[in-house]
């Protein structure tokens, strides 16, 4: 397997002991019920038993024998993930092109706090410090992106030598830390000059993507083995074109659907272009999934979740796997609305080497079949999608929600360690037991430096979000799944988006007055993992 060669990294010296967190009272768990710990739905199963925590339980929560008790595989690829437009910053340096971020940060109103990414967390100056500091935590892989318009800056054409150069250059880096670099070739950031030809609705971008992909495979190829051509397909395409949350805002649900078959046409040219052009390469995913779990116990209900799965976890999954559709709307796919050819199927098939897929939070699923009208949603945070009282739209005709039975992070996201377990599991046994990546997974705390601790960042409840969900992955894994890496999101704060500098999710804060960097205390327990591969450190 492609990874193996990483699997004899050396461990580094230990890190230093983060004695606040060895000494810190944890808290303790109780087992939940077998009712309660079996809620899932995920296609069939009970209601999540809510009601049946006691009084001294907190929802959702891992007993602490569980946890220490973890283990992870020999060579477990332990990583960090960051995104080209949320910590590069030099949006307009060497040949650059403006890409539909850049136009909507740049637009009053649309960002939280009136901030851009232009200069983000300069990781495009400052690369060699962070992927030292990488080192330093001992990991084992860094996810990061790629600006399509730093490299075509009209989305087509030449591509640009700068721009290449600077990744060589971040490339390297990685490879002389003892990191395996891991590259998504698309994480949202459009270069402008496509949308204005129509963007992802207009099947033409299909071709565009699939000849970008091809120059990254062929300049890169000789060092990158692992790539993954998009970053959460549904939330681009249905947040940008089907209710206008992200660029380019546009609110039409027929845009989305067709921005999304254009997308699946191109992941799967995709996958031909980079291994026409890199004998080595192998070619996976970074889907944003949520767990889908049924209201109640009704027929109605536990079908609306499957439906949610089909379209939200596994859509574009399944048209690599298999060159078809899964059954995410009520009745045939509007296949017209679609911009489906014939043929399109063969086009879309290209069977993953690997699955990836990002894990926040989990969704309480029902059914709106008799509802009398239909709306959109909107987007917060990372993954948070809430809809109207009338269902999501008028094919998938469900409503989505985020339960708060569990603790909340700062960013408004229940904290579900369960959901892990639940979505790995469900996937492994859909797909034939594949090999898994952990593409994503992290938490938003707005702790900083604090001068009672040196200086340091305590954040002792993003150790506990990963200490309890790492003890979920496990517990997949010792049941058979095939998962060899986890990518915290993320390795520094950055800009969030829409939410702008308002969420903090690295494992290393940034002072963005100044781009100080200060290992947090959840860096360097999430160090001690990496080097030991379990949970009690």
């Amino acid at each position: 397997m492609a990874h193996a060669q990483w699997a004899r990294y050396d461990q580094p010296a230990s890190l230093r002991t983060c004695g606040s967190i060895k000494a810190m009272n944890r808290r303790q768990f109780v087992t939940r019920s077998a009712a309660a710990a079996g809620a899932t739905l995920l296609g069939g199963g009970s209601r999540p038993a809510a009601a049946t925590a006691g009084v001294d339980q907190i929802p959702g929560s891992v007993p602490s024998q569980t946890v220490e008790q973890a283990r992870f595989p020999e060579g477990f690829l332990w990583g960090t993930a960051t995104a080209a437009y949320q910590v590069e910053g030099a949006w307009n340096e060497d040949g650059k092109g403006e890409s539909i971020w850049d136009r909507f940060t740049h637009t009053v109103g649309k960002v939280k706090g009136g901030t851009t990414g232009d200069v983000a967390c300069d990781e495009y100056h400052l690369y060699p410090q962070d992927m030292a500091m990488a080192k330093r935590l001992h990991q084992k892989s860094y996810r990061f992106s790629i600006s399509w318009p730093r490299i075509q800056p009209s989305g087509t054409g030449t591509p640009n030598a700068k721009g290449l150069d600077y990744y060589n250059r971040l490339v390297d880096a990685i490879l002389e830390a003892g990191i395996r670099p891991f590259c998504t070739i698309y994480h949202w950031d459009l270069p402008q000059a496509l949308e204005d030809r129509g963007g992802w609705p207009n099947r033409d971008l299909a071709g565009y993507y699939a000849d970008y992909a091809g120059i990254l495979a062929k300049h890169l190829g000789d060092r990158i083995t692992v790539w993954a051509p998009f970053n959460m397909p549904w939330s681009f395409t249905y947040m940008g074109y089907g209710v206008g949350a992200f660029p380019p805002c546009r609110s039409n649900y027929g845009d989305f659907l067709k921005a999304a078959h254009t997308v699946s046409l191109a992941q799967g040219e995709a996958l031909r272009a980079i291994k026409a052009a890199s004998s080595k390469a192998t070619v996976g995913s970074a889907y944003g999934m949520c767990p889908a779990y049924a209201k109640t116990d009704s027929e109605a209900d536990r079908a609306a979740a499957a439906r949610y799965h089909a379209m939200n976890n596994v859509y574009f999954l399944e048209a690599a796997m298999h060159g078809r559709y899964p059954k995410a709307f009520v009745g045939e796919p509007p296949y017209e609305l679609m911009g489906f050819r014939p043929g399109d199927e063969k086009i879309m098939r290209a069977p993953l080497d690997w699955v990836g897929f990002h894990y926040y939070t989990r969704r309480i699923v029902s059914d709106a079949m008799g509802a009398p009208s239909f709306g959109g949603g909107s987007f917060a945070g990372t993954e948070i999608e809430q809809d109207s009282s009338g269902g999501r739209d008028p094919y998938t005709r469900f409503r989505a929600a985020m339960p708060t039975e569990g603790p909340l992070t700062e960013a408004g996201l229940e904290v579900w360690p369960r959901g892990i377990y639940d979505l790995v599991t469900q996937i492994s046994r859909e797909y034939n037991h594949p090999i898994i990546e952990i593409t994503e997974s992290g938490c938003s705390y707005l702790d900083t430096p604090y001068d009672k601790a040196k200086g340091g960042v305590p954040d002792a409840r993003r150790i506990e979000f990963f200490r309890e969900e790492l003890a979920e992955l496990s517990r997949a894994i010792a049941d058979g799944a095939r998962v060899r890496s986890f990518h915290a999101w993320s390795l520094l704060d950055n800009f969030e988006w829409a939410e702008g500098h308002c969420q903090r999710y690295g494992l290393i804060y940034v002072d963005y007055r100044d781009q100080k960097r200060t290992i947090k205390d959840s860096g360097w327990w999430y160090g001690r993992v990496s080097a030991s591969n379990r949970l009690d450190v």
